[in-house]
C-alpha cells in the first residue's frame, strides 16, 4: 500500500491501518487524526506536518521516518520503534504514552 492509497481510505473514513506495510510511504501534510496505524511498518516514511494526534502507533516501525513538525499531540506511541526518527523532545511529550518506545537515540523509554 502507499501514501496516496492510505489518504485515500482515509478520506472515505477507513480508519484501521493496523499492520500495513507502508514503508517509504508519502504521507507529509496528511490530516491523519485518529488513524490506526499499530503494528505498522512505516520505515523510513515520510510524515512531516501530518497530523497525528489521536492516532494509534503502538508496536509501529518508525525506524528513519520523519516526523518534523507532525502534530502527536495525544497519540499512542507505546512500544514504537523511532530509532533515528526526526522527531523533537517537545513533539514527544505531548504524546498520550511512551512506554516501552525505542526512543531515536535507540534507548528504551521506561
Amino acid at each position: 500500500m502507499n501514501g496516496r492509497t492510505v489518504i485515500r481510505q482515509y478520506e472515505t473514513g477507513k480508519r484501521n491501518f493496523s499492520r500495513t506495510k507502508l514503508r517509504g510511504a508519502k504521507l507529509e501534510r496528511a490530516d491523519l487524526q485518529g488513524i490506526d496505524l499499530s503494528w505498522a511498518y512505516l520505515r523510513g516514511a515520510n510524515l512531516s506536518d501530518a497530523n497525528l494526534a489521536e492516532a494509534n502507533l503502538m508496536g509501529s516501525d518508525l525506524v528513519n521516518v520523519d516526523l518534523t513538525d507532525a502534530n502527536l499531540s495525544e497519540a499512542d506511541l507505546r512500544g514504537a520503534n523511532l530509532h533515528k526518527a526526526e522527531v523533537t523532545e517537545t513533539q514527544l511529550t505531548r504524546a498520550k504514552s511512551l512506554r516501552h518506545t525505542i526512543m531515536p537515540d535507540g534507548k528504551r523509554h521506561k
